[in-house]
């Protein structure tokens, strides 16, 4: 069994305790990973402090292309990278239309090249007989990066190329339960980075928390849960960190009833089940008009019945576990939850017999506000689908939760689509689509989504102060 190690100013750090990293399709240990305590995390900031002296003030396009050496490496270690995925998160290597590990570490490639080639000019405000205003991008300093577990490499992706391309340092800390392929892609990165630059850190306690209040970190950038989310933002108050929180979702995806029924729906379950429903943007509520409700159901269901769930390194498998118990158990809850309240479900509700986190593609039609199914985030591989007669109620029903990361309406009349969409209370809106993310579209929540916005040159600005510079002539 390899065991694991952290990575601070370069070099690979034992420490005294480790803690495993369970496979979820055969809830066997995999790996060894290591508990780091405070005194590691302190070595990390210190470490990251002294890179930044030297690494804010490299050229920026010395900087670009260290990104792109990045790539390149992660391109060579690519089947190392899909294969630790697989084992860690249980995703499969190709997955339902391509969603899989395959997808995960190629769009971190690709994510790490885009990002090398944005870049924050001077802007320069004014200049006349005065004098002349300039606007300057400065870099924070030291990065906290905290990614969650559902896609571990990508996240990691956005949260470090950026504060990287921009002249930041970063101390990652992975989750505790997909640790190992973020430690692999930092060892990788720290052949081609001077000592410092990208140190990783992991426990499975405690260290998240310490990196929100330490005073050598500059600003935290975290994807995660709501109510971690506010625990980071009480925590980083004590010295005024800047902060991007990309939280929780519920998002709606309402259909017109002029849509291509058989068009639609393969598009549809994707945005639902893709990662098996684990993404924070996926569609988790979906509002259909009564005309076509029976056939929008029962071509979702066509689908649902035909997907192959289990171990994400076989061949042909749609859909692998779930990455966690307490993810299969609460799914598990919501379904019968559902049950109770009269849901009438379409296929799958009920756990696989056998070893493994499974839960089938489950469609659960006939439910509405009010049940927990619907109310509640599930990130797993089960879909409420609600019946509406009025488009303004369902505008309204959509735009009634806490969360506001995405929503998307379906339809042939793009214009009239799109004014519906505008109505959303969220941070990204898709016509005819959902989830669609991309490097160089601005990507963030609303409500208690979060706040602050990732990708394209807004989401770089994230890890920059600005200076005012006045020269008077």
């Amino acid at each position: 069994m390899k065991k694991f190690n952290l990575i601070i100013d370069g070099k690979s750090v034992s420490t005294e305790r480790y803690f495993n990293v369970m496979n979820p399709a055969t809830e066997e240990v995999i790996a060894q990973c290591p508990s780091a305590d405070i005194i590691h995390l302190d070595l990390a900031v210190e470490a990251a402090q002294r890179a930044f002296v030297l690494w804010s003030v490299v050229d920026d396009a010395a900087r670009a292309q260290k990104l792109h050496e990045i790539a390149d490496a992660i391109a060579e270690n690519q089947e190392e990278l899909m294969t630790l995925l697989t084992m860690e998160m249980g995703k499969p290597l190709a997955g339902y239309q391509g969603i899989g590990s395959g997808m995960e570490v190629g769009g971190s490639i690709a994510w790490t090249r885009a990002t090398a080639e944005l870049s924050l000019p001077i802007e320069t405000i004014q200049d006349n007989d005065d004098a002349i205003i300039e606007i300057h991008r400065k870099p924070l300093g030291v990065v906290g990066s905290i990614p969650p577990w559902n896609w571990p490499l990508m996240i990691a992706i956005w949260h470090v190329m950026p504060a990287l391309r921009t002249g930041n340092t970063v101390v990652i800390k992975p989750s505790s339960l997909t640790p190992l392929t973020t430690i692999r892609f930092v060892e990788i990165a720290n052949q081609i980075l001077a000592p410092g630059v990208l140190n990783i850190v992991t426990a499975e306690t405690g260290i998240g928390s310490a990196m929100a209040r330490h005073p050598g970190i500059s600003k935290i950038v975290f994807t995660g849960s709501t109510p971690t989310g506010k625990q980071i933002m009480q925590n980083a108050s004590s010295n005024l960190k800047r902060l991007t929180l990309e939280l929780g979702g519920n998002d709606a995806g309402i259909v017109l009833p002029d849509v291509n029924v058989a068009e639609v729906a393969p598009k549809i379950f994707a945005a639902a089940f893709n990662n098996n429903g684990q993404t924070c943007a996926a569609l988790k509520r979906l509002y259909v008009h009564e005309d076509i409700y029976e056939s929008l159901c029962a071509a979702l269901a066509a689908i649902a019945q035909s997907m192959v769930t289990g171990n994400g390194l076989d061949a042909g498998v749609d859909l692998g576990p779930l990455q966690n118990k307490d993810q299969l158990d609460l799914v598990i809850e919501l379904a019968e939850d559902a049950r109770k309240a009269g849901g009438r479900f379409l296929s799958g509700g009920r756990q696989p017999e056998g070893r493994g986190f499974f839960y089938p593609a489950t469609l659960v039609a006939d439910v509405s506000d009010g049940v927990r199914l619907v109310d509640e985030e599930q990130f797993g591989p089960i879909l409420p689908i609600i019946k509406y007669s009025d488009i303004n109620d369902a505008i309204k029903r959509a735009n009634s939760s806490p969360f506001g990361l995405g929503g998307s309406v379906w339809s042939s009349d793009i214009p009239k689509a799109k004014a519906l969409a505008m109505q959303l209370e969220c941070g990204s809106a898709w016509v005819n689509t959902h989830a669609a993310i991309q490097p160089n579209a601005p990507f963030g929540g609303v409500k208690q989504s979060g706040f602050g916005v990732e990708f394209a040159r807004e989401g770089l600005t994230e890890y920059t102060s600005i200076q005012t510079v006045k020269i008077q002539k």
